[in-house]
């Protein structure tokens, strides 16, 4: 449905071009040339959006700015959350429904980005935490790899392990979706509360969009193993935009914590099925 509502907005374009006299037998060679390669822009744009699933959503319910953030993490006896310059915290509880296990997640984004969360109904939760500026193909967004289980010592991984779990991040909307993988280094980072272990991880990749573009990707993860999952917050652009905003995407995955054991989610629980 988003796909088409895009796709219709760009067949407007088109006929508010011919509408206003700007039709290709009107043009000169060059004005067509101009008007071509618009469009051309305008449709890997696109592609790129639907392709990756990081089309513009509504705006999001998660706890926002400093005050409310680390006022709902020292509710449940945790630090404050980590703010680099430039950025701004969200917190928000993942796994509210019954088919997940619920994970407090927070990290820090740039003011302007749209946040969104995941949605609840009596099937359960679906979708994720996300922030981006997704008209630019930038995001960073939360993902939790089961499949992989809870890991001791992930510190001590190679760099095959953390493979798997980046591309089963950027691959939700399907294996056919990217080609040319390659994690570029791994290092520790910081570590979290209580000692938690948390993973840097350059990458990139190539986005196989539906009209048969390729877009070069980049990216910085950071991962952790937390209750029975691997999570794993994954920041990604474009690679055009990625030297200017590399400093920005390695700020939001190094203020990634998320924490499930120990904690009481009984109130967020009962909040949901309330809804």
């Amino acid at each position: 449905m988003i796909a088409g509502r895009i796709l219709i907005a760009l067949s407007g374009l088109l006929f508010l071009n011919d509408a206003n006299g700007f039709s290709a037998t009107k043009m000169s060679p060059e004005q067509v040339d101009s008007r071509r390669n618009f469009l051309n822009k305008v449709a890997v744009t696109t592609t790129t959006i639907v392709a990756s699933g990081v089309v513009t959503p509504s705006p999001a319910l998660a706890v926002g700015g400093q005050k409310k953030v680390d006022a709902k993490l020292k509710g449940y006896g945790l630090p404050p959350a980590i703010i680099p310059k430039g950025l701004t915290p969200l917190c928000h509880v993942y796994g509210t429904g019954a088919n997940r296990f619920p994970i407090l997640v927070t990290f820090s984004h740039p003011f302007d980005w749209v946040v969104t969360t995941p949605s609840n109904d009596v099937n359960g939760e679906d979708g994720t935490i996300q922030a981006g500026e997704y008209g630019k193909g930038d995001t960073s967004t939360f993902y939790v790899d089961e499949k992989a289980g809870n890991v001791q010592g992930i510190e001590s991984k190679d760099k095959d392990f953390f493979a798997t779990s980046v591309i089963r991040s950027i691959s939700q909307k399907g294996d056919n979706m990217y080609q040319n993988f390659k994690v570029t280094n791994v290092a520790e980072g910081e570590s979290g509360f209580g000692g938690q272990k948390y993973m840097i991880v350059d990458f990139k990749y190539e986005l196989l969009t539906g009209a048969g573009f390729e877009v070069d990707r980049r990216g910085v993860a950071s991962i952790t193993s937390q209750g029975k999952a691997v999570e794993v917050l994954w920041c990604a652009t474009t690679r055009q935009r990625y030297k200017k905003l590399e400093p920005t995407l390695r700020d939001i995955a190094s203020s990634f914590r998320c924490y499930t054991d120990g904690l009481n989610f009984s109130e967020e629980l009962v909040a949901t099925l309330n809804d």
